[in-house]
């Protein structure tokens, strides 16, 4: 469905003919697609394969049959075409050109637009999925909700974060301090997740939108998978990749329980809960280092175990590890004195 809007976003060839006949006060049915599954369900119209233009598109709207275009929307294939999919297909709609357009949809691998007449609505089927596509200056309206809204829980994801690191320089990090960062940074994710619909089905009138959450979603997801690195308790059967997709499919209800959270991590048998404490094995600290190689981070963390071993280590200790010299050596040591040091001044 998302690729299937992305080609009727605002600034796309087949949403501009889209525009044109709804403006036209006329009705479509249009399907994107004219591979032979598509031919099997053509009854007559004639064949055309010319180039796909808006006013060609709206043109041949004036006729009753469904258009065929192209998988790729370049060439218009078929027009006037009777389309005959399996009857026996369920269908929630009830006018004509609706319940042809869901049975083709899920019947077959393809976009299919209806144009309603009546209602001046412009609906994309795809498999069992409906969506209507809804006015350029209401999507504006909602992603500027959404942006603002995830403008807030990014500051209080910020600010989380911000404590964690302090906590990880002193060496007095908690289990509840670690999954109240994931918490924060999933909420930032869904919510930005919400707000990428919307810019799709913008297209070119999302672009500014598309900045801002670029600007606010910078290096968050980077951030969240480090944060795992530092604390999972990796088991056989349980590994990074794996406690990162529970993290991304866990409902709302799980999210907000900092105890769900912790068992995703493997933490939740710790004797105090979620008061108990850890260590970081650094490499969240570490990659924000200006300068140092994110293929260095590795060899440290293997090399010193944690992040409280590497802030004690000697500028030689460090020269010890693989790929490490002299400069670097110095680079990790300061960096990793800067980030104290920040770490004590209030933001």
């Amino acid at each position: 469905m998302i690729e299937a809007l992305a080609s009727v976003a605002p600034g796309r060839p087949l949403r501009e003919g889209l525009d044109r006949i709804l403006q036209a006060r006329m009705g479509a049915l249009i399907v994107v697609g004219d591979d032979s599954a598509v031919l099997s369900i053509c009854s007559g119209g004639f064949l055309l394969d010319a180039e796909f233009s808006p006013p060609r598109l709206s043109e041949l709207a004036k006729m009753d049959g469904a258009i065929i275009l192209a998988l790729d929307a370049s060439r218009i294939a078929r027009a006037n075409v009777h389309l005959v999919p399996n009857p026996d297909v369920a269908t929630s709609e009830t006018g004509t050109r609706h319940r042809t357009a869901e049975r083709v949809a899920r019947s077959i691998d393809v976009p299919v637009i209806s144009v309603s007449e009546d209602q001046s609505i412009i609906a994309v089927y795809r498999h069992d999925l409906k969506h209507p596509l809804q006015p350029i200056p209401q999507l504006v309206n909602r992603a500027n909700q959404a942006l603002q809204t995830l403008e807030r829980y990014k500051n209080r994801l910020d600010g989380v974060t911000r404590s964690l690191s302090v906590s990880e320089i002193e060496d007095h990090v908690t289990v509840r301090d670690v999954v109240t960062v994931l918490q924060r940074a999933e909420m930032v994710r869904r919510i930005a997740e919400e707000v990428d619909g919307y810019l799709v089905e913008l297209g070119d009138d999302g672009r500014l939108l598309m900045l801002q959450l670029d600007e606010l979603m910078g290096g968050v997801n980077d951030d969240r998978r480090l944060v795992v690195r530092d604390y999972l308790h990796e088991q056989r059967a349980w590994h990074l990749d794996q406690a990162m997709e529970q993290l991304r499919t866990m409902s709302t209800e799980n999210l907000l329980d900092l105890d769900a959270i912790a068992a995703v991590l493997r933490l939740g048998h710790l004797a105090d809960g979620l008061d108990a404490g850890l260590t970081p094995r650094g490499y969240r600290l570490l990659s924000q280092i200006p300068r140092l190689p994110g293929t260095l981070v590795d060899p440290i963390v293997a090399r010193f175990a944690d992040l409280p071993k590497v802030m004690g280590a000697t500028v030689g200790d460090l020269e010890q590890v693989g790929g490490i010299g002299a400069a670097r050596a110095r680079l990790v040591k300061n960096g990793l004195g800067r980030l104290a040091e920040a770490s004590t001044i209030d933001p």
